[in-house]
């Protein structure tokens, strides 16, 4: 494998623009893999682990853009350096007005109306942006992850004092007064208030309550390690307040992947607070806890955008369905053997939902997402049995965008999995946002086929199972991608939580 490395000293980029470059840059006709990255320890341990890493890259310092490209066989690297440095100082359209500020200061001095800062720079420097923000008064959502946990309960300790938002850090949604921020959806406005400790999570309740004809008041991102003991919700705790407070919010919602039980305790106490009806939908929640605190909750997210809506408007809550015709025909047609399902995510929550969905049925799952490590997968393992992967883990996005940005190498990893026998159904998400990858779908079916091909080369037929979050105000549009997705003959579900509800009944034990 030929390597051409490149470190260009003291040049600084943030990740959300190195994040758009490096998708940029893989698409190129002649490289097989490009990581444009900042020479941080992380990205280095990346490459190394990828056997990329040479000493040139790993005299990089944090203040360092490395630039890596792997090209085809009988191709030299460096021709293509220069393209990537062209997508590097290549300028996005901007309108006549725009003014670039270089530092958060300039920009309040500038517009002192401003009440509201986006930061998506190197985690090495995040935090001390983030509290030049909140002691300008402004109030922050913080992209950029690796930041510690004591930079984050500081930084949330110091907006609760100010009375201001700090959502974050690694908080990838939020809809702030009709604005969606980052990964969200076009969603309706609305009434209906969302605190949540997961990016897909929200956007998945978030969606759901759109296609169910209600809207959103304000979706506010906690980042994911906000309901951990050490945190303590302080976010969360901070955003029902907030929605309590808000005459736009009727009904507020709550989402998270399973939390710290000491921290669960402490949010469910401001339920009876908050004077408004609230829906818990924590992953593993306790049911009866919740009901104890005067909250109503969700087993599923659906249910979640279900119960808010039937609460809004009185109703009653919707179900979802699933195919069971088609669930039938699919263990029908199975070969001796083929009984496994392999989940490739890129939503966390959307990959815990689909899972806790076999752990219900006492299957045994092996993930990246999982604490027992006697079924814990690496980046570079294997699949076996049924197996889980998120692929907006750390340990696949280090040094490469999340692959709702460039679902590249989630992609490949479809077309490995056909090679093995017993899997019965991949199932796969494809989420859609102001963020997200202008067509994950079509970036995406070339492997599908593949695998289909695979599998029908050995006798047997693979399902592949696909989700589209999204809405058809999104761009592209829900409906564009389910239709490319059934051309392939994909089965499509309508939620997350009919993925997996679909997925338990595929793998349902015999009797």
């Amino acid at each position: 494998m030929s390597i051409t490395a490149v470190v260009k000293k003291n040049t600084y980029f943030d990740s959300v623009s190195l994040m758009r470059i490096s998708t940029q840059a893989n698409t190129i006709e002649g490289i097989e893999q490009a990581f444009v990255a900042m020479g941080t320890e992380m990205n280095k341990a990346v490459l190394d682990n990828l056997n990329l890493l040479d000493d040139q890259l790993r005299a990089a310092g944090t203040g360092d853009l490395m630039m890596v490209v792997v090209p085809a066989p009988g191709l030299d690297g460096g021709q293509f350096i220069g393209q990537i440095e062209q997508l590097l100082t290549a300028k996005a359209p901007t309108g006549d007005s725009d003014i670039v500020y270089k530092t958060i200061a300039g920009a309040k001095e500038a517009i002192p109306e401003a009440n509201f800062a986006v930061i998506a720079v190197n985690g090495a420097f995040a935090a001390s942006e983030a509290r030049k923000a909140l002691n300008g008064g402004l109030n922050v959502m913080l992209f950029s992850d690796n930041v510690s946990v004591e930079d984050e309960i500081s930084l949330k300790q110091l907006a609760h004092d100010k009375g201001l938002l700090m959502m974050g850090p690694d908080c990838g949604t939020a809809i702030i007064n009709n604005v969606g921020l980052a990964f969200s959806n076009n969603v309706r406005p609305g009434y209906i208030g969302v605190v949540a400790a997961s990016g897909t999570g929200s956007q998945e309740v978030s969606v759901q309550i759109h296609a169910l004809g209600a809207g959103i008041s304000q979706l506010i991102g906690t980042g994911g390690r906000d309901l951990s003991a050490e945190v303590g919700g302080i976010m969360m705790i901070d955003g029902i307040r907030m929605l309590a407070a808000d005459p736009d919010t009727k009904v507020i919602t709550l989402v998270s992947k399973p939390p710290a039980p000491e921290t669960e305790a402490k949010v469910l106490e401001e339920i009876a607070k908050a004077g408004k009806p609230v829906v818990v939908y924590f992953i593993g929640g306790d049911e009866e806890a919740v009901a104890k605190a005067g909250g109503h909750f969700a087993a599923s997210s659906f249910s979640a955008a279900a119960q808010a809506v039937a609460l809004l408007d009185g109703g009653s809550p919707a179900e979802t369905n699933i195919d069971a015709e088609r669930i039938a025909a699919v263990r029908a047609n199975a070969q001796e053997g083929q009984q496994y399902i392999r989940g490739l995510f890129c939503g966390g929550t959307l990959a815990d939902e689909s899972m806790y969905a076999l752990l219900a049925d006492d299957h045994q799952v092996y993930s990246n997402m999982g604490k027992d490590p006697a079924f814990r997968l690496g980046p570079n393992d294997q699949s076996r049995e049924h197996s889980f992967l998120d692929f907006g883990e750390d340990e696949f996005t280090n040094g490469r965008p999340h692959p709702m940005i460039d679902p590249s190498l989630r992609a490949q990893r479809v077309a490995a999995e056909a090679e093995d026998p017993s899997v019965l159904a991949i199932v796969m998400d494809f989420v859609l946002g102001y963020g997200a990858h202008e067509d994950p779908v079509g970036a995406t079916i070339p492997y599908i086929k593949q695998a289909k091909e695979t599998a029908a080369a050995q006798g047997r037929e693979l399902e592949i199972i696909g989700y589209v979050l999204g809405t058809d105000a999104d761009a592209p549009s829900r409906q564009a991608q389910i239709k490319q997705l059934l051309d392939a003959g994909v089965t499509v579900t309508a939620s997350s939580t009919a993925t997996g509800q679909t997925i338990r009944a595929l793998a349902a034990k015999e009797n």
